[in-house]
């Protein structure tokens, strides 16, 4: 998703979605769903039990009336529809064919298969194994499918003429930013991840214009992020958050927004299917970046191998 100008209303609040393209003319199984999903914390309490409906059981959704849906959220028919007007749909009866569609495309790519991403006590290892690749897989394939390749063009475009890279994050997001540093730095760029809070503000604060500055937070609510992406901002660098929630607060101090589609649940917050999501989007950006600059890319990544290839045991010094 894109954000058009970092001035742009992006809260928590109930701020009014913006116009979107009719939702049934996604690809993606399930697409609604990963929508509504990162919308979930800017919609107002109400619509946001109907929205939590919607994740939890998409499907009963696609198979209850207005009445009982409204009924089952303690909630009355016209949140309803303001909810499915809020996600880009015109109304109930839209929201409840798309859902439907989208539940039998999944059913049919799982191979009839109903698999959820919650861990239950019960759950065998075996059930505990398949609910957890197919939670990855996943937030992998949703990512690649919402994510807006123009937005990325333009992220590829800001590194590529950039003079230096910040990266911010902290707690898993610090370790996606270390990914990224070490990504670029191996094509000879410079690139620093910063997870320390006061070394994240100090560094921010001598950045210049040409300069990208990126947050890296799944809630997007981080606030040690949060302040130092800001401070970026001020120095007029160009900023970029990925996020799993485009109206999340560090979406109002960046020039442009990534957004990652991953489930976090019970037993797997800041898990694995939200980190492998940034590294999908972290690695979009890095190849893209590696291909704009293919002929100093190529040296850099010869001179890096040919650096720590004494580092690798040899096979005929390995113990027999």
């Amino acid at each position: 998703m894109r954000k058009t100008n970092g001035r742009d209303s992006g809260g928590t609040g109930e701020a009014t979605a913006p116009p979107a393209a009719s939702p049934s003319t996604k690809d993606a199984p399930l697409s609604t769903v990963v929508r509504v999903r990162s919308l979930l914390p800017s919609l107002p309490p109400a619509e946001r039990r109907v929205a939590q409906r919607v994740i939890d059981d998409p499907e009963g959704v696609a198979n209850s009336t207005i009445t009982e849906l409204a009924h089952a959220c303690g909630t009355s028919e016209t949140t309803v529809i303001r909810f499915c007007r809020a996600i880009g749909f015109t109304g109930y009866p839209e929201l409840r064919l798309t859902l439907a569609t989208e539940a039998g495309r999944a059913q049919s790519a799982a191979g009839g298969r109903v698999i959820g991403s919650d861990i239950s006590p019960d759950d065998s290892l075996e059930q505990i194994v398949e609910k957890v690749t197919f939670a990855d897989a996943r937030a992998v394939e949703e990512t690649a499918a919402q994510l807006d390749i123009k937005v990325l063009e333009q992220v590829v475009d800001a590194v590529v003429a950039a003079s230096r890279v910040d990266v911010y994050g902290v707690g898993a997001s610090a370790f996606v930013a270390l990914d990224f540093q070490q990504k670029l730095h191996r094509i000879g760029r410079h690139c620093s991840a910063w997870s320390d809070a006061h070394i994240m503000l100090t560094s921010a604060a001598v950045l210049s214009p040409g300069d990208v500055a990126m947050g890296i937070s799944h809630t997007g609510a981080t606030v040690e992020t949060i302040d130092a992406l800001s401070v970026a901002k001020g120095r007029g660098v160009i900023t970029v958050a990925v996020t799993n929630f485009p109206k999340s607060p560090i979406a109002e101090v960046a020039d442009l927004v990534l957004t990652t589609a991953a489930r976090e649940t019970t037993f797997r917050s800041g898990a694995t299917a939200s980190r492998l999501a940034q590294l999908t989007v972290i690695d979009c950006v890095f190849v893209g970046v590696a291909q704009r600059t293919y002929g100093t890319t190529r040296k850099a990544l010869e001179a890096t191998f040919e650096a720590v290839r004494s580092r690798t045991v040899r096979p005929d010094r390995r113990r027999r």
